[in-house]
């Protein structure tokens, strides 16, 4: 199945992009497209879709939130279509110079990501809706960045957001870097919330606050008891938390709740000193 939708967002224009071999998606990805930008490019599954986009709204800029195969995986082939400029963080123009490794579920929901050679993003982009400026916010990857518009109150918040509250975490995420980059972001003045697997047209900033109080919960407990001495497995049991195993299993242990309480304990541990 293919899920294509397209909706007006305050200006902006959002693309819902949905792939599976039978039924609904698991997982839909939004792009988005105002002046000659295009804000992330979706999954390689949905090229056909991402070109027509492109083409349809002359797109001669492309803005990456992280390399991440559902955000990066048309940016080439648009590219190369339509002989657009490419930008993003340092590192996520290191990442993107080869073809990178993904499990296989990855593969399956989204398709690999080609390689491309991109540019550095500038400090400032000039837009239609005023300057935007990109914001390095790590912690859901080592190169996630979102962009500020700050004259539209607007921000594109890549995975940054995704909900109020977490139930799974990738293997590599970092929750208290992440929390950290909530912080930094709650310093901006904005109201629409352009995630890009939830987009939240109203009161964005009070639910980057939700998720940063409950990662900052979350992370607290289990501080607190891998002081005493609490396994990684007893904490998980002694919070009560949950875990999808339908979902870990598919994604090969890469995604699921356990990650969270192992990415709290490893980053108190590297930063303790």
């Amino acid at each position: 199945m293919r899920l294509y939708k397209t909706y007006d967002l305050k200006g902006i224009k959002g693309f819902k992009l949905g792939w599976s071999l039978f039924g609904q998606p698991m997982m839909t990805v939004y792009c988005y497209v105002f002046d000659d930008l295009m804000m992330d490019t979706g999954q390689s599954h949905m090229e056909k879709e991402a070109l027509e986009i492109a083409g349809a709204h002359n797109i001669k800029r492309i803005f990456l939130t992280h390399h991440h195969e559902d955000h990066s995986g048309n940016a080439a082939a648009i590219k190369q279509a339509f002989d657009v400029r490419v930008f993003g963080h340092p590192l996520t123009k290191e990442k993107m110079k080869a073809r990178f490794h993904i499990l296989p579920y990855q593969k399956y929901m989204w398709g690999k990501a080609m390689p491309l050679s991109m540019e550095l993003v500038p400090q400032s982009i000039k837009t239609a809706l005023g300057d935007m400026v990109p914001v390095h916010t790590p912690g859901h990857s080592k190169d996630h960045t979102s962009y500020f518009l700050k004259d539209a109150g607007v921000l594109f918040s890549g995975d940054l957001y995704l909900a109020d509250k977490i139930k799974f975490f990738r293997e590599d995420e970092d929750m208290g870097i992440q929390i950290a980059s909530l912080k930094k972001i709650l310093k901006l003045d904005f109201q629409t919330l352009l995630c890009c697997h939830y987009p939240k047209l109203e009161h964005g900033k009070k639910h980057i606050e939700k998720k940063l109080g409950f990662l900052e919960e979350l992370y607290g407990n289990i501080i607190v008891l891998w002081k005493k001495g609490v396994s990684e497995k007893q904490i998980f049991k002694a919070l009560n938390l949950k875990e999808d195993y339908m979902i870990k299993y598919f994604c090969f242990g890469n995604v699921s709740m356990i990650n969270g309480v192992r990415s709290a304990v490893r980053h108190y541990e590297t930063n303790k000193g």
